[in-house]
């Protein structure tokens, strides 16, 4: 049966999905996958997006290019929730859990006298996840960028950068770890960044 569906997949589903996308590269699966501004996005090479997904690339912030690129070997969970009005980058190699929420932007809130779902959508900086990173289950990114090699923690909320090769969790997200590349391994470090002795 598996065998069929995959077949199925790469001679029905992949030709109309490649159609549709910006790019779809080789060996890439997208398992019950929701696209919003399919038109501008952009999937690399063994790509393995699990079941009940939603990826979106629309402009609703006067931006006019949007675009979200997923990286070559990345995997991303069930139901997560990809969301870009300007810019989303995830590299390659990146390992996202279930779950997992980025986005570039967020509802406005500032007039008490409006609903917010009435109020516009702001735009934030761009979300770059770099290559080799590892986010946990339950992760809000918005409007920040990981690092390569960095994991975050589950349930963490990611409104600041993150460095490469760091550990981080919380909400808001901390670094808990990095790694010092003078003592060749991974060091605890105090809430400012810098290593504790």
């Amino acid at each position: 049966m598996k065998k069929v569906s995959l077949a199925f997949y790469y001679l029905v589903t992949y030709p109309l999905l490649k159609a549709r996308l910006r790019h779809l590269g080789r060996r890439s699966r997208l398992r019950r996958t929701r696209l919003e501004g399919a038109g501008s996005i952009r999937i690399g090479d063994k790509v393995y997006i699990n079941s009940f997904g939603w990826l979106a690339c629309l402009p609703l912030t006067g931006n006019r290019q949007c675009s979200l690129s997923i990286g070559d070997g990345t995997y991303i969970g069930r139901f997560c929730h990809i969301y870009a009005t300007a810019e989303i980058t995830i590299g390659k190699k990146v390992l996202i859990a279930d779950k997992v929420y980025l986005s570039d932007n967020l509802h406005g809130y500032m007039d008490i006298n409006s609903p917010v779902i009435d109020q516009p959508v702001q735009q934030k900086n761009p979300v770059h996840i770099h290559d080799g990173a590892w986010l946990g289950e339950n992760v809000c990114v918005v409007g920040a960028s990981v690092g390569k090699n960095s994991v975050v923690g589950a349930n963490s909320v990611v409104t600041r950068d993150i460095p490469d090769y760091c550990v981080a969790a919380g909400s808001p997200a901390i670094i808990l770890k990095r790694y010092d590349p003078d003592k060749g391994s991974w060091r605890r470090t105090n809430p400012d960044g810098s290593y504790t002795e």
